[in-house]
């Protein structure tokens, strides 16, 4: 059996809230067996809308995947651990940073970094039209 190349193990990050946890699963891989991209993308699509959800107040649309990195395949069974953190508020869009990390079936409790993305919302009033973004309530307040 050929050795799997195996990156070194990622710190989880402190600076971002863990907003998603999902295990992929056999109908969700490619034609190489890996998890197809796509699927990918969209736990990442929905990972990065929750911190946006919490002040749009509202209605809102992903408006940009401004960059999306691929680092490592994700693999049936790994535990994906989808971190978030708020990049840029606009006057009517906010813009979020995405680190994925996997943590491998046969390796539980070791993390390797697989991708990040970031992602930009614009709230969106009930037309389809944008809309302002309700004030970001102010730390400690």
């Amino acid at each position: 059996m050929s050795e799997i190349f195996s990156p070194p193990a990622a710190q989880l990050p402190t600076d971002k809230e863990l907003v998603l946890k999902v295990i992929p699963m056999p109908a969700d891989t490619n034609g190489n067996g890996d998890i197809f991209g796509g699927w990918v993308m969209a736990q990442v699509d929905l990972a990065g809308s929750v911190l946006p959800a919490r002040y749009m107040q509202g209605r809102m649309a992903t408006v940009a995947v401004n960059e999306f990195i691929f680092k490592q395949p994700v693999r049936v069974g790994d535990i994906l651990s989808f971190f978030s953190s708020v990049t840029r508020v606009g006057r009517t869009s906010i813009t979020v940073q995405v680190e994925v990390y996997a943590e491998r079936f046969a390796d539980q409790g070791r993390y390797v970094k697989v991708t990040e993305a970031r992602l930009t919302y614009v709230a969106i009033d009930s037309e389809g039209r944008p809309r302002p973004v309700p004030p970001m309530p102010k730390a400690g307040g």
